[in-house]
């Protein structure tokens, strides 16, 4: 029988490591086998993920174009522990879709602008319509983060 793992966990992520790299590919990134990363994805067993190994993980996925599944997890994580200093208003589901809807609509239109012709470097983005980006990016993603956080807490 399949182990339930939570969303978002350390267990969960090596779950989507190995779904995303071949054993080949995870020999080559941490010198062991996909049992292995199995075994540490198993919550029930006391076998657990080096720091070092899970960022070469994360490293040969993002290698893949794919995003890091266990850096996903350690941000979850740590945004789980500012759970427990948030207001009641900050849970609100619907509150939160709407602020996330607001960040959606900041980081199109950054990149709208970034991309026009008129802008700074053109049709080319610049270093700083980069920074500005990423730093919308950053504030879209802490949103989602807050999003699965609410859902995994309430339902």
């Amino acid at each position: 029988m399949a182990k339930i793992r939570k969303s978002a966990s350390i267990e969960n992520g090596l779950m989507e490591v190995v779904k995303i790299l071949s054993e080949q590919e995870i020999q080559a990134a941490i010198g062991k086998g996909s049992s292995y990363v199995r075994k540490c994805s198993n919550p029930d067993l006391p076998q657990e993920i080096d720091h070092n190994d899970s960022f070469k993980l994360d490293k040969a996925c993002v290698a893949k174009g794919k995003a890091p599944p266990l850096l996903v997890s350690h941000e979850y994580m740590i945004a789980k522990e500012f759970d427990n200093i948030d207001t009641p208003e900050s849970k609100d589901i619907s509150q939160i879709l709407v602020r996330s809807t607001i960040l959606h609509g900041k980081l199109t239109e950054l990149i709208h602008h970034a991309q026009d012709p008129k802008s700074d470097k053109g049709m080319e983005i610049s270093l700083l319509e980069k920074k500005d980006i990423f730093e919308a990016i950053k504030d879209l993603e802490d949103k989602i983060m807050k999003i699965k956080m609410t859902i995994d807490t309430k339902f």
